[in-house]
């Protein structure tokens, strides 16, 4: 039988990078004890109790129907305050698109802006949904290389030379997801220029925004200039532990927003109005529980760092955000895949193979620091003595 060209869309490379990441999950699905996963941004800490109680009353209560498709009002219109008191942006409830996670947030921005034979610049590195999200109406991916060398860190010359006729839009995450990098505010005036200057769309993925280690996130949205082309997505899931709940937003200019709700009453048709209750207690009454979380990662970057220090023959990039570190293993593997597979195999540690996200990272593994710190640090212990088995063998 036929598939639409679609269908060959829906697939990239960076999904390989899963692979090891589901089999630690089927081994301990298996009941194997000693798998430590290091390989998932999933927080292990329970939603806050209040907003998991403001959803049941709301679901025991018959708040079971149809709601509003972009999303409750009183919800969006908390979500564009948040986003206000934070950037000085003048937003309302009509700048808001509540959906399912950043995940669909990005999809809605790539259906809506981008059309077939367009050019879509990605800053590389990038997370590994991405390609796939990008090229579903048929555009093409640019990725401009942000290298090991200088920390990841952009290159606007670069991407500034990477705009052409068809180019359309540049998409962009900050913090970084694998590297931690946070943009200064320096890099993302430049980027915006090279927006500006071309009449393009960013869409700028700032669901690790609550979890700053180092310097200060900025908003691209607020600079001037840029809130009339810019798409900020985000979500709950980093932030408040809502992984699983599968609620986030897009914030954008009203015009696109309206565009915006019309694809979702052809694919999602609302969120349940229960997990919108819960969501407006998160992003009103809960909000120092992101806080609490970011000073518990601190402390596990740091623990992690400082165990995987001891090894000499791994480097390690220090994220100023976000819940992964980068190490750098090519002294002591012929390829970070590799690496990645034989230390499940032998060690029973998974981890991404950061290549996946980008060619830049190859040689790169990324760990994640979503596990208790006495479990994390096994977990780094083994990492190390893996390494050091590396260079004797």
């Amino acid at each position: 039988m036929r598939y639409s060209s679609l269908t060959d869309r829906l697939h990239s490379d960076g999904n390989d990078g899963w692979a090891v990441h589901f089999e630690a999950w089927q081994a301990i699905a298996a009941g194997e004890k000693d798998v430590i996963v290091l390989s998932v941004g999933d927080p292990d800490f329970s939603t806050p109790e209040p907003i998991v109680e403001r959803t049941v009353d709301a679901l025991r209560g018959g708040d079971t129907h149809y709601a509003e498709i972009a999303g409750r009002p009183r919800l969006r219109s908390a979500i564009a305050q948040d986003m206000a008191t934070r950037t000085g942006m003048d937003l309302s409830a009509e700048n808001v698109l509540v959906c399912g996670g950043t995940q669909n947030a990005l999809m809605a921005a790539s259906m809506c802006i981008l059309d077939a034979g367009d050019e879509v610049i990605a800053l590389d590195p990038m997370y590994l949904t991405y390609e796939a999200t990008l090229r579903l109406m048929g555009a093409e991916l640019v990725r401009v290389p942000q290298h090991a060398d200088t920390g990841f860190r952009p290159d606007v010359d670069a991407l500034a030379a990477a705009v052409a006729e068809k180019t359309r839009a540049i998409a962009l995450t900050t913090p970084n997801n694998p590297t931690g990098v946070v943009l200064t505010t320096t890099e993302l005036e430049a980027i915006a220029r090279v927006a500006i200057e071309n009449d393009l769309w960013v869409i700028v993925d700032e669901v690790y925004a609550d979890l700053v280690f180092d310097g200060e996130h900025v908003s691209m949205a607020a600079l001037a200039g840029m809130a009339e082309r810019t798409v900020t997505v985000s979500s709950f899931s980093k932030s408040h532990a809502m992984t699983g709940w599968r609620i986030g937003w897009a914030i954008a200019p009203a015009p696109l927003v309206e565009h915006f709700d019309a694809l979702q009453i052809n694919v999602l048709y609302g969120l349940p109005g229960f997990i919108q209750e819960g969501a407006l207690v998160a992003i009103t009454d809960e909000r120092a529980a992101s806080e609490e979380m970011r000073q518990i990662y601190l402390r596990r970057r740091d623990v992690a760092a400082a165990v995987l220090a001891t090894s000499p023959h791994l480097d390690v990039l220090i994220p100023e955000a976000g819940m992964y570190l980068l190490i750098d293993v090519r002294k002591v593997a012929e390829s970070s895949a590799a690496f990645t597979r034989n230390l499940f195999d032998e060690m029973r540690v998974s981890v991404v193979d950061a290549g996946a996200f980008g060619q830049p990272a190859e040689g790169w593994i990324r760990v994640s620091f979503t596990i208790d710190e006495e479990r994390l640090a096994a977990g780094c212990e083994r990492i190390v003595e893996f390494a050091a088995r590396g260079v004797n063998r």
